[in-house]
């Protein structure tokens, strides 16, 4: 399946990436590397995963502190936010695709 994420969550992932990045030379590379993973782990299974309100479900990122909330499109995954899981929570929630 093809991912497809939405303008505001690509900015989100780009700037997270700089800012671990910024903290440890590295660690961006390693929470960018544990994000594709989830992105293949979701394209492979991707109704495994909780379902929140309506048609989006999270995943919880391995070692940091991030949940991907995405949903399925018409054979897509549209990623609507990798949003850090201390972030008030639900807003994403304008996001469409």
């Amino acid at each position: 399946m093809k991912v497809v994420l939405d303008p505001a969550a690509h900015e989100e992932l780009r700037e997270v990436v700089l800012f671990y990045e910024d903290c440890r030379e590295g660690l961006g590379q390693e929470l960018l590397a544990s994000v594709e993973a989830a992105f293949g782990a979701i394209a492979r299974h991707p109704n495994l995963w909780r379902q929140l309100s309506g048609r989006f479900r999270r995943y919880l990122v391995h070692r940091f502190p991030f949940g991907i909330i995405y949903a399925l499109e018409n054979g897509t995954i549209y990623v609507a936010a990798v949003m850090h899981l201390k972030r008030k929570p639900g807003y994403w929630k304008s996001r469409k695709s």
